[in-house]
């Protein structure tokens, strides 16, 4: 098949039509709408042009401004549409009988596609005041044109509206395979640190095992595993206050000659342990035995943030699959009360091995007051997702991320508003590119490392909780400020 975007809309061989013949007659009593004309009305077409066309020979091109009315004869047409990725699709054929050209006259607008002969083809060429003249003087033609008219914008809306399912579709799978590769990875990775977790954990009560452990110590090892076992979920701190209770705990074991001290504060001051918690374990243990007890401890404390990681992931998954379902039975999911502040934290945790990799530093200012969200709709965490998995794509190495909530009223509504901003320290994004950065499908990233997809669906999901999205980007800071009404339907 020849390539319509490469060739010239030129017909050839035509000639003016300055008697209606019988043969030409015939052919036109077998188009629709002129077989209701009397003969002596067909003699409105004199003067029109008669062309005739091989395959391969294009009268119309898309997006070229319409000029000309077309009667086919005899023969055969193709008609096709260059999408935006490029494609060229066949649409239908056209067959003899059939008359076409009336919408871009009629609406101003370019043509919609391009014409091709796909056999031998013979027309009747009408230009616009022949076009004017015929809808003018022939009532019935004026009658029939305009029916069509209406049958073809139908069609065409019908078409168009199958393809933005199918974008859609491709989109939502797209899409899913993303989100999913997020949580799966991190229930995998979680999975294999438990089982390093255990295995510590069974080394390091074989050293128990060989100690006569006093009621005192037992008792202490009880009271702090109770607490370890309470708390499946790191306590949400600022980025200040998580660093303050670090660094004490971190000095405290140390001046207690703790192997590994600055590797297990992290994990205990999560859960909120402190050395006035602690002083037990100094006053009972002694020597090597009180670094086997807090590290231990720590295992411990870890493992069970790591089954609360697997079951955030599982549960992430469900979520996905739920939310496919709701969107392909179009249907609205029960109304909930959401904490976005748990939200983004889930979402850092799924997402933080990705920025260990990176050395990423995170600040977190999490607004204490943070109104609840009332919502029926679904996907806030594809938003945080996508939002920080492209923060962590342009931060550099040993960068920054800056996560922010906080709460405000909305003047034109009375109505609160849940602001969430999540900066980075990169390079920023290219003048030439701001404007296409919430388009479908469009992506800087190389070929398999983004699907060019997750602004689109940021931008989708935000619309349906009835929310706004802005950036602000320049060299060395970029920022999304996202906002949501704390009730939306």
């Amino acid at each position: 098949m020849s390539q319509p975007s490469q060739l010239e809309s030129r017909p050839v061989q035509s000639k003016v039509v300055e008697n209606i013949t019988e043969e030409l007659s015939a052919l036109l009593r077998k188009v629709p709408i002129l077989s209701s004309l009397k003969d002596e009305e067909l003699h409105c077409l004199q003067g029109v042009r008669e062309i005739y066309i091989e395959p391969g020979e294009v009268i119309m091109q898309q997006g070229e401004v319409a000029h000309f009315f077309w009667i086919l004869l005899e023969g055969e047409l193709q008609v096709h549409q260059t999408q935006p990725d490029g494609r060229t699709v066949l649409l239908h054929t056209v067959d003899s009988g059939n008359a076409f050209g009336e919408i871009p006259l009629l609406t101003n607008l370019p043509n919609p596609s391009t014409l091709e002969a796909s056999r031998p083809s013979r027309l009747l060429q009408l230009d616009e005041d022949q076009f004017w003249t015929l809808m003018t003087s022939c009532p019935e033609v004026r009658k029939a044109i305009l029916s069509n008219m209406a049958h073809r914008v139908e069609k065409l809306h019908s078409f168009t509206i199958q393809q933005e399912k199918m974008a859609s579709l491709g989109t939502l799978a797209a899409g899913l395979m993303h989100e999913l590769n997020n949580p799966g990875a991190a229930a995998r990775r979680a999975a294999s640190q438990l089982r390093e977790n255990l295995m510590r954990m069974h080394t390091l009560s074989s050293r128990f095992s060989e100690s006569d452990l006093t009621r005192e110590q037992k008792r202490c090892m009880f009271s702090l595993q109770q607490q370890a076992l309470s708390a499946k979920h790191p306590l949400m701190m600022n980025s200040l206050e998580q660093s303050d209770a670090e660094e004490q705990l971190a000095e405290w074991m140390e001046s207690a000659h703790v192997e590994d001290a600055w590797k297990m504060a992290p994990t205990l001051a999560s859960i909120g342990m402190n050395a006035s918690e602690l002083e037990c374990v100094r006053s009972d243990f002694n020597g090597p035995l009180l670094s086997a007890a807090l590290g231990w401890l720590e295992a411990l404390v870890s493992s069970m943030q790591l089954v609360g990681t697997i079951e955030e992931s599982i549960g992430r998954v469900t979520d996905l699959v739920h939310a496919v379902k709701s969107y392909a039975y179009e249907g609205k999911g029960q109304r909930q009360t959401i904490d976005i502040n748990e939200s983004i934290h889930a979402t850092l945790l799924i997402l933080g091995h990705k920025m260990r990799e990176k050395e990423i530093a995170v600040t977190k200012d999490f607004a204490s007051d943070l109104p609840l969200l009332h919502s029926e709709c679904t996907g806030l965490n594809q938003i945080w997702t996508n939002l920080l998995d492209n923060a962590i794509d342009a931060a550099p190495q040993h960068g920054r991320i800056g996560v922010r909530t906080w709460s405000e009223d909305n003047p034109a509504t009375s109505h609160a508003e849940l602001c969430i901003a999540i900066s980075d320290n990169g390079s920023g994004i290219p003048p030439e590119i701001q404007p296409h950065i919430f388009d479908p499908f469009y992506t800087t990233k190389p070929v398999g490392v983004g699907t060019g997809i997750g602004l689109g669906i940021v931008r989708r999901i935000i619309d349906q909780y009835g929310g706004t999205i802005r950036f602000d980007t320049q060299p060395g800071s970029t920022e999304f400020v996202v906002r949501i009404p704390t009730d939306s339907l």
